[in-house]
């Protein structure tokens, strides 16, 4: 694991100059993105590289989300694992059953001498990726929450005032109606279903989607998402589906492309689309907060993050370790972490990123920026609203998709659909409760 990189040749000569060859220690770092954010975390390890010359961060693309988290498994198992491995949040749970594969951050950081302060960092944040006896297991990296994206240019197309408020689907339903009346092909369409209409559902309307605090107090937890709140929002998107108002495209991000072409009025998705929405959008565009049902639960309470973090694995050298809580480091300073949030749309992972954003100006020249920050920490998570710790939750949304899925179809009523996978998803936590 180790990259030998010599130095000066003496012209015309293969024998070494005076200043002999040195060894950087090298750290393998796997991560999922591709695109405008591949590009930004090539710039950051570029950037580190070059600011040092004792360690070498090599970053290597493994796939999406689910099969980066699969191949830092199968590595693992072989022998190869790398230093550093982006695991997406729904497999925090999985992460931390796997003894003896991972090495919290908190133990890595304080053994280097690294700086490092947990209170740095936005609780909301924090909270997700700390075990109950306040140990950072993983550096949140790439964290964010979902907001809904306004295409103002469609909403004018189809004579809708595009500044209409948005703030509650009560008033969406109402807008859909106009701008399918309208015109509009694509009134409303959505990235990550799961994660935007039933996990941040369930915690923006303050209602439990699992026992045992959504998981983090125990892995005897149960599904509990068939509730009334829940079945009349996929209800509702079931009829906007069947009436053409919602147009289903894809369980991931298949439908960004759609809404940066300019087909969709109104799209939830992630903070985080703003890199792309930004570099590609040729109509002008708003960013709001997350509808929320008004006179549902505590609504509204707050949003969940998405996103990534980072895990350090077991089974490496000292050396190895230490080069691993330099680069954490970095990516943790208030400058790399406040640019990467005004580029990407991700949320400043630390208190003094948001705090140094705000005082560049930047949420006050670019509207819209901060909502996703506001949206997080507006009011003190419950336990209904920090966060979900599942085991086996990849697979899970597999089949919450399948179930939503027969809804938008109109082949199965959103009760059914709902109550098919709470049962479905709970056969799997028992069995990774047996298992762990």
């Amino acid at each position: 694991m180790k990259n030998l990189t010599t130095g000066a040749l003496i012209a015309g000569s293969t024998i070494l100059s005076p200043f002999a060859a040195y060894a950087e220690t090298e750290i393998q770092f796997w991560h999922a993105f591709t695109g405008r954010l591949g590009e930004l975390v090539a710039d950051q390890v570029e950037d580190f590289n070059a600011s040092q010359d004792e360690f070498t961060v090599v970053a290597s693309h493994k796939g999406n989300y689910s099969e980066t988290l699969n191949a830092g498994i199968a590595a693992f198992r072989a022998g190869e694992q790398p230093q550093i491995l982006m695991v997406f949040e729904v497999g925090t749970a999985t992460m931390m059953a796997a003894e003896g594969a991972v090495r919290s951050v908190t133990e890595v950081m304080e053994a280097s001498g690294a700086e490092f302060d947990p209170d740095a960092y936005i609780g909301a944040v924090n909270g997700y990726y700390t075990n109950t006896e306040g140990e950072m297991l993983s550096l949140p990296f790439n964290a964010s929450t979902p907001v809904l994206w306004v295409n103002r240019d469609a909403f004018e197309a189809a004579g809708v005032d595009p500044d209409t408020d948005l703030s509650t689907w009560q008033n969406v339903g109402e807008v859909l109606t106009a701008l399918k009346d309208g015109g509009s092909t694509c009134p409303l369409t959505t990235a990550w279903q799961s994660w935007i209409h039933l996990e941040n559902l369930s915690a923006y309307h303050d209602v439990p989607f699992a026992t045992q605090e959504n998981g983090f107090a125990g892995t005897d937890v149960e599904l509990v998402f068939n509730g009334e709140a829940q079945v009349a929002h996929i209800s509702a998107m079931g009829e906007w589906a069947q009436d053409g108002k919602f147009i289903y495209l894809g369980r991931r991000n298949e439908s960004g492309a759609n809404f940066r072409a300019g087909e969709c009025a109104l799209f939830t998705e992630s903070s985080a689309g703003y890199a792309g929405i930004e570099a590609e959008a040729e109509f002008d565009f708003d960013v709001r907060p997350l509808p929320y049902w008004e006179g549902v639960g505590n609504s509204p309470q707050n949003t969940i993050i998405g996103g990534a973090s980072l895990w350090v694995m077991e089974g490496h050298e000292p050396e190895e370790y230490e080069g691993a809580a330099q680069f954490l480091a970095y990516l943790s300073s208030t400058p790399v972490q406040a640019q990467w949030h005004q580029d990407t749309g991700y949320l400043p992972i630390t208190n003094d990123a948001a705090e140094a954003t705000r005082e560049s100006g930047f949420y006050a020249d670019n509207l819209g920026t901060e909502v996703a920050v506001l949206q997080m920490t507006a009011n003190e998570p419950t336990s209904n609203s920090k966060g979900l710790r599942l085991g086996s939750f990849d697979q899970i949304r597999g089949i919450i998709d399948e179930e939503f899925e027969a809804v938008w179809a109109g082949d199965k009523d959103a009760q059914s659909a709902l109550d098919s996978a709470v049962a479905r998803g709970n056969q799997l936590l028992r069995r990774f409760e047996q298992a762990n």
